[in-house]
Formats: structure tokens, C-alpha cells, sequence
């Protein structure tokens, strides 16, 4: 990460995402240890921007979704739902100074289907630039 700084990353995901499942969670948590914290959901569309707000308000330098592919949510809308409650989210943070980028959303892929492992790696690699959060600043 930048320096010597290691991201905290938050990262909400829908439980139908391939290779979600229990065993990867831990394999996950016990690569990345406290720069990860993962947060299943039954489906993306049951995120509420407060829990993306609180993870960067308590811990987190980024939160990120994790949602099935579009046009391929099991309760027909949820993943729309997440994109939409992300992109409201992330122009509330702008507004008050923050990174967009501190807040996003992954879509999987239908035609080439992405593990959850794979698209936290391709996440904590477009966040390589960023630093540290200002808002835990005093905290850490």
C-alpha cells in the first residue's frame, strides 16, 4: 500500500458471489488478518449505506460491495438496489471532503465468473494509491 501503510479494507458482499462460501471467508481473514473484515450478505440489495459509513467511520480506510453480476440477481433487483445506495453513498462522502473511491461497487461477471478472493485482490490493487483514512486519523 502507500509506504508503508497497510489499507483496511471493508468489504460487503452478496453470499451468491462464487467461492463465498465459509472456508474461503477464513482463508480470506487469514491472508489479509486485520486489513480485512468481511461482511456476508443474503443478497447486495440488503446493504445499507450506514453500514458503509460505519465501517469507514470505525475502522475502515475503504468499503466495497461485492455483487453478483447484472441482469443475474437471484431477488431480480438487490444488485441495481446496491449500485445505486453505493453511488448515493460515495457522493455524500465527496461532499463532505472524503475520496470518492473510499466507497465502490464490483460487479461480478456472468460469462467469466470472478471468486470473491479474486475481486478483493483486483480491489486492494486499484486502491494502492490510497492512504490512510482522515477520519480515523487519531484512531489508529
Amino acid at each position: 500500500m502507500n509506504g508503508n501503510y497497510e489499507l483496511t479494507l471493508a468489504v460487503f458482499y452478496c453470499q451468491n458471489v462464487p467461492g463465498s462460501d465459509e472456508g474461503e471467508r477464513r482463508i480470506l481473514e487469514k491472508k489479509y488478518g486485520k486489513a480485512l473484515r468481511l461482511f456476508p450478505l443474503p443478497c447486495s440489495g440488503r446493504l445499507d449505506p450506514v453500514h458503509l459509513l460505519r465501517a469507514l467511520e470505525e475502522f475502515a480506510d475503504a468499503a466495497y460491495v461485492v455483487a453478483c453480476p447484472k441482469g443475474n440477481c437471484r431477488y431480480f433487483e438487490g444488485n441495481s438496489r446496491a449500485g445505486k445506495r453505493v453511488g448515493k453513498t460515495r457522493e455524500l462522502i465527496e461532499q463532505i471532503g472524503l475520496e470518492g473511491n473510499r466507497i465502490g461497487l464490483v460487479y461480478g461477471s456472468k460469462e467469466n465468473p470472478e471468486t470473491l478472493s479474486y475481486q478483493i485482490d483486483k480491489i486492494r490493487d486499484g486502491l494502492s494509491e490510497l492512504g490512510p483514512s482522515p477520519v480515523l486519523k487519531n484512531m489508529k
